[in-house]
């Protein structure tokens, strides 16, 4: 049977413990990540959360053993790979998410790295004031040339395509122009939390998410609700106040006279009669002044302005319609 070291048991042990005595433990990426960073970064993490880097079988190990008394938990075996990290951490999966993604940082790239983006190097000055370096600037494909006692770029370049490897010129003279196209930091693979395991992308989400989508769902169901005439005490007030305009409407259209409508019948029955009045040539004198006048004030007011003006009353009328008002008018209607 082969020896183990004891480094290795007492790695794992310690991982088994952290493991079981936190409710949520998480595997997070931690490729490219400078040895310096790391440290601030587990520093920041102190409070809440244990990180442990090791070997990823120990990792492996530690979750087999640990699912003897955290089941589900050894289904985050699947996300340890490459450059990874444990955590271990009191913290519920969204704020860990929202706290690794807080680690995100720029850094320079490396020779050989896929560019996270297209690498441009902006038209402008640069820091450089004129001396060899426009020269090692051209051979990278920049066009430089002397402004203003500065080495300026003339116009926007793209070096290095989303996708395509850093050449290793490109990558010492970035640094330089203070471009710095790597994001580096604690990126989550999967959290695992009451036998659940969680993605990134399910985790990853705006902090009014949910409550947006709430708002949303309850307008929705609201105005479903008034649409079906479905009675709930959020609905009753605009469900009255629609009836009684439907009715209102309907008792105008019918000429079914009641105290709420009786004005709006009348006004209605008189600009009728005006009508009559002008296609038959009625000759009364009271009327054909008010024809007169109703032409005067046409020339002087488009229609279209007052029909307009008609809405904005109606619409100011319907709105200071009280619950007891609506009540009472269906009561005049139908009662």
């Amino acid at each position: 049977m082969a020896h183990v070291a004891a480094w290795k048991k007492d790695t794992v042990s310690e991982i088994v413990k952290d493991i079981v005595e936190s409710p949520v433990v998480a595997i997070v990426d931690m490729h490219g990540i400078p040895g310096q960073q790391i440290q601030s970064m587990r520093a920041g993490l102190r409070e809440h959360a244990v990180l442990k880097m090791t070997k990823n079988n120990l990792i492996v190990l530690a979750l087999e053993e640990a699912a003897k008394k955290k089941p589900g938990i050894e289904a985050l075996k699947d996300s340890v790979h490459g450059q990874c990290a444990i955590v271990a951490t009191d913290m519920n999966p969204f704020k860990l998410c929202k706290k690794l993604e807080a680690t995100m940082t720029p850094a320079a790239a490396k020779p050989g790295q896929l560019a996270p983006k297209d690498i441009i190097v902006p038209k402008g000055p640069t820091p450089f004031g004129p001396g060899p370096i426009i020269g090692e600037l051209q051979k990278i494909g920049l066009p430089a040339a002397i402004e203003a006692g500065k080495i300026a770029i003339k116009k926007d370049t793209t070096l290095v395509k989303c996708g395509e490897p850093i050449p290793a010129n490109i990558a010492a003279m970035l640094p330089k122009l203070e471009i710095l196209p790597m994001i580096v930091g604690m990126d989550l693979r999967s959290v695992f939390e009451d036998g659940i395991v969680y993605k990134k992308d399910v985790l990853a989400i705006t902090d009014d998410y949910y409550q947006t989508m709430f708002a949303t769902a309850a307008q929705n169901a609201r105005a479903l609700a008034i649409g079906i005439a479905y009675c709930t005490k959020d609905t009753i007030v605009p469900l009255v106040a629609k009836a009684f305009r439907e009715a209102m409407g309907l008792s105008i259209s019918a000429a079914i006279p009641t105290k709420e409508n009786i004005k709006i019948l009348l006004a209605k029955a008189d600009s009728q009669m005006l009508a009559v009045a002008s296609v038959s040539g009625y000759s009364n004198d009271a009327i054909v002044s008010r024809l007169n006048s109703a032409a005067a004030v046409a020339a002087v007011k488009p229609a279209a302005g007052s029909v307009k003006a008609e809405k904005k009353v109606e619409e100011k009328e319907e709105e200071q319609v009280s619950e007891e008002d609506a009540a009472a008018g269906l009561s005049a209607l139908f009662g």
